[in-house]
């Protein structure tokens, strides 16, 4: 793989990742009835989105079409989301469930940044800036627990 095809996957496997935070936040927020979960939640929905305009920003820039997540896969975030809340939506369990998610997210960025040796500083400054707030948002999440 070329050096410019490996740059162009990262950015958007980092895309992905901030958007499919999104999309789930989108779908869980609605549900919250804790109103200090919900403020964190919109707060968190507000950053993913900041960052997801810097990367796509810079993906016009350099002529990158994002790759969006797939139909099929949104509709099962939806559905998966939907069931637990409606199964249980106290505040301790949404977190957890947030948490889950955003440690899956921790994880992918971690290991992308363990093997980044060919990365355009710039794709690996997106990429940092993505994993800092998500590393962030566990821990603010951690005391709805």
């Amino acid at each position: 793989m070329t050096n410019k095809k490996y740059n162009e996957k990262a950015l958007n496997d980092v895309y992905k990742n901030a958007h499919i935070a999104l999309q789930s936040l989108n779908d869980l927020i609605p549900s919250v009835k804790d109103k200090e979960l919900k403020k964190e939640l919109r707060d968190e929905y507000e950053g993913y989105a900041k960052v997801i305009k810097e990367i796509s920003s810079f993906m016009d820039e350099n002529k990158i079409k994002p790759k969006d997540i797939n139909i099929f896969k949104k509709s099962i975030m939806w559905c998966s989301i939907k069931t637990k809340v409606l199964l249980n939506n106290g505040k301790n369990k949404v977190a957890e469930m947030m948490i889950k998610g955003t440690v899956t997210g921790i994880n992918e960025l971690t290991a992308m940044k363990n093997e980044s040796k060919n990365l355009d500083e710039n794709v690996k400054a997106l990429l940092m800036k993505l994993l800092k707030l998500e590393e962030e948002y566990e821990q603010k999440l951690k005391a709805f627990l």
